[in-house]
């Protein structure tokens, strides 16, 4: 691939080719000792976020009350079961995605997006401060049209507040969800089985007004 820029989306044909059998999925949840892999808790639903490396990511929802179950895989590209150093060439179209399963009588998804957009920084395209390319892309990956709705608005919202902070225009994807592939499993808790681990996180330091009336 002379010539490939990770930080250039790589088209399906020079995609690389993957496998027909799936990575291994740990059984239990290391932190919430719950299912990483369906069938899910009765009456819990599915929301997948892509906000840079996903150690810290996933973290930031293990602790967020009212969530069931996190993983982490890889999603919205092209090469079938990807391997993690596949994913790292930018050969494969993946984002690293954090997989959160939650009960919505404990929290919301808009509390999830609020997560999400303040835990990292939107607006920098094919990257995540350090971490560069497009396996760090910002994404939200809809399962219905009730999540497209709320993350769009949210986004909206949230650009308001980034554009009064001096920032530029949130690069995020809003894209229906694509098929989810668990990535291995030391990836999964990672900065629970290594608690000094690398975090590439950090968010711009604003609130998202999600829910809350704006100021006038």
């Amino acid at each position: 691939m002379f010539g490939f820029a990770k930080t250039e989306m790589v088209s399906p044909e020079k995609a690389l080719p993957g496998r027909e059998e799936p990575i291994p999925v740990p059984p239990r949840h290391e932190v919430l000792d719950a299912p990483l892999a369906p069938p899910y808790p009765e009456g819990s639903v599915v929301a997948e976020f892509a906000l840079g490396c996903f150690w810290g990511a996933e973290r930031k929802f293990w602790q967020t009350p009212g969530v069931v179950s996190t993983s982490v895989g890889y999603e919205g590209g092209y090469t079938p079961n990807p391997t993690y150093e596949e994913v790292c060439t930018g050969l494969t179209g993946h984002t690293e995605t954090v997989r959160v399963v939650y009960d919505p009588t404990r929290v919301s998804y808009d509390d999830l997006l609020r997560v999400f957009w303040e835990a990292h920084d939107p607006t920098q395209g094919m990257r995540q401060g350090n971490d560069i390319g497009t396996q760090y892309r910002s994404a939200v990956f809809y399962q219905d049209d009730t999540q497209r709705k709320a993350a769009e608005a949210s986004r909206d919202a949230y650009q308001k507040v980034l554009t009064e902070a001096g920032y530029g225009r949130i690069t995020t994807e809003i894209t229906a969800a694509t098929p989810f592939y668990f990535a291995e499993d030391y990836h999964q808790q990672y900065l629970h089985k290594v608690p000094n681990g690398y975090c590439g996180l950090g968010g711009t330091g604003l609130s998202c007004p999600i829910g809350v009336a704006p100021a006038e």
